[in-house]
């Protein structure tokens, strides 16, 4: 054989070998696809899903069809490449009119309603099942309130909801709706409940109100959720609330501390000021200084190193301080009124805030939350409450179901291209080849 006839053979061979490869590839990824989306259904069961929220919203619309598929949809639209409703009607052949509809279907009390029951159900189901554990199991699954706002993003004055808001994502000001979002963190990130939401009112009345309603938010949805608790006779040890430094007002601060006897730890600023126990009066940007102090090293967290101060200040009156000292990281200090509470205690529980922030890149990245084209409040806390649903759905069918094998990303990737390939007719999905 010549040796060009030689090199022909050859490329052809790799040629047919690529072909089978890409063959062999693609039917793998459909079969993942078909995985992923039947995974997704058994998360939404074992949640309660089906059964609870779309039996009401069939109700309220009188509709003979069956509407988990739509709802779902609305729930998870990038797994169907889109973003915002009239692309999914577009793309899934509906009525124009359907996404509205089934968003402006039920009340925001029923809304935020639907998604209370979805975290307190969730929470004394775990609750039962570590309450006669060991003390080990229960330092494992402690539990950690975890509040936070968030901008999301949208254009326009035609809605009530739409103001102007403090970002730091964008580090200033930009057009948007901006809500606050309760969540419990259970352990060490393995399990992210949110527990409550409201939106915030752009322009609400009274002296002050812009800068404090978030901080009445807070303190309404604590106490609610609490009381819901109480009544079903889970007896909850005392709440460990983490927040960033908007959140640190001494009368919240106060308020958890004698009305539920717990913790409320934020992030300190750099111009409060403090006067230390030998009598020094020093600002919050002299605290964060790493020469002034003798450090300890976490036995925790590797590389990590703490001082514990206590202070007084006339704002929040005997204090205790925690400068840490992280690597990669600027020193920042945590204020806490608990004088006597363990500071590698404050420290894990702030380690687990960034999961309040996992869960808004979740909506607005993954899930698309800032692309809604609703012209009701009703509709908007629909939108959102569905949002954060299927954000904890993909994060129950990543870490229960496929125990951390998978992640929600690659779930949501993989649907996204091989969505049409699928065939699941509980979510009204018909393969076309």
């Amino acid at each position: 054989m010549s040796p060009m006839k030689r090199y022909a053979n050859k490329q052809a061979k790799a040629r047919k070998r690529r072909r089978l490869k890409a063959q062999a590839r693609l039917k793998h990824q459909r079969a993942q696809a078909q995985h992923y989306i039947e995974a997704l259904h058994q998360a939404l069961k074992a949640l309660d899903f089906p059964e609870t929220l779309v039996a009401e919203i069939e109700g309220r619309l009188r509709a003979q069809q069956k509407l988990l598929g739509k709802i779902v949809a609305l729930m998870f639209p990038t797994l169907f490449g889109c973003r915002h409703g009239h692309e999914l009607t577009r793309v899934r052949g509906w009525n124009k009119h359907i996404p509205s509809q089934l968003l402006g279907a039920l009340p925001k009390r029923s809304w935020r309603k639907r998604l209370r029951r979805l975290g307190l159900e969730m929470l004394v189901s775990i609750w039962r099942q570590t309450q006669d554990k060991s003390a080990a199991t229960h330092s494992r699954w402690q539990w950690r309130w975890i509040v936070d706002d968030a901008v999301f993003r949208k254009d326009g004055k035609q809605f009530g909801l739409v103001g102007t808001w403090d970002s730091g994502q964008f580090k200033h000001t930009v057009p948007g709706i901006d809500g606050v979002l309760l969540l419990v963190v259970i352990g060490d990130g393995k399990r992210i409940i949110p527990v409550d939401f409201a939106l915030r009112r752009p322009n609400p009345t009274g002296p002050g109100r812009r800068c404090q309603e978030k901080l009445v938010l807070t303190q309404h949805m604590l106490d609610e959720r609490l009381a819901a608790f109480a009544k079903r006779g889970v007896t909850l040890p005392a709440p460990m609330v983490v927040a960033d430094s908007w959140f640190s007002d001494s009368k919240l601060m106060r308020y958890v501390a004698n009305a539920h006897r717990g913790t409320l730890l934020v992030q300190g600023k750099r111009s409060y000021t403090f006067t230390l126990e030998d009598g020094r009066k020093v600002k919050g940007a002299d605290v964060v200084n790493p020469a002034k102090w003798s450090w300890q090293q976490s036995l925790h967290a590797p590389g990590c190193r703490y001082v514990r101060l206590r202070a007084w200040s006339p704002t929040y009156g005997h204090v205790l301080l925690v400068v840490v000292d992280k690597p990669g990281e600027k020193p920042f200090y945590l204020i806490s009124m608990s004088l006597t509470i363990q500071v590698t205690r404050l420290i894990q529980a702030w380690n687990q805030r960034h999961w309040i922030e996992q869960m808004f890149r979740i909506l607005k990245h993954l899930l698309a939350a800032e692309a809604c084209q609703a012209r009701s409040e009703d509709a908007y806390y629909g939108h959102l409450v569905l949002r954060l649903m299927a954000g904890f759905v993909l994060f129950y069918t990543s870490r229960v179901i496929f125990k951390g094998h998978v992640t929600m990303e690659e779930i949501v990737f993989t649907l996204k291209h091989h969505w049409m390939m699928v065939d699941y007719k509980p979510f009204e999905l018909y393969a076309i080849a």
